[in-house]
């Protein structure tokens, strides 16, 4: 019997389809794409253990399609981000960009201790599950550039001049 209950919702937002999946620690999951259907099989591929429960957005996950919409400062909502102890670590460095400012995968690095780790901060922010919340988007490339995201660099842009990034 699967142990974990997983509630979820899809909603349409100005980048797309968004999944807000939530557990009973806080928001596990904030995946991006086109099709609510490969984001529901996105998230069953990322909790096989669970029991998925698709309702109708409830006033957590509307004010994460809102933060999608019009992403501010902070995101104070509960968080229940699952990844490896080293993952989690790349996790709180981002968190910790402020709204309309970028980071170098090198910059993150050094930020958690590990200068020489700066191809396994970017693997961890191709595996962050919360999108916008854990803000991976933020990260760009040593000359500045935009590099891969994993919801497209198209959302990232968007995003980043949403937040009026220098």
């Amino acid at each position: 019997m699967k142990s974990t209950v997983i509630q979820y919702s899809v909603s349409d937002s100005s980048l797309g389809s968004v999944l807000v999946a939530s557990s009973d620690k806080g928001i596990c999951a904030v995946l991006l794409g086109a099709s609510p259907g490969v984001l529901k099989r996105d998230l069953e591929e990322r909790f096989p253990d669970a029991q998925l429960a698709g309702t109708t957005a409830s006033d957590l996950h509307k004010k994460v399609v809102a933060f999608v919409d019009a992403p501010s400062a902070s995101f104070d909502m509960p968080l229940d981000a699952r990844g490896t102890e080293f993952q989690r670590r790349v996790w709180r460095a981002l968190r910790e960009i402020p709204a309309g400012a970028t980071a170098t995968y090198l910059d993150i690095a050094n930020r958690i201790g590990s200068p020489t780790a700066v191809r396994a901060v970017a693997q961890a922010c191709g595996a962050n599950p919360i999108a916008i919340a854990i803000p991976c988007h933020r990260v760009v490339r040593s000359d500045g550039g935009l590099s891969g995201y994993r919801w497209g660099v198209e959302r990232k842009r968007a995003l980043l001049a949403r937040e009026g990034a220098r």
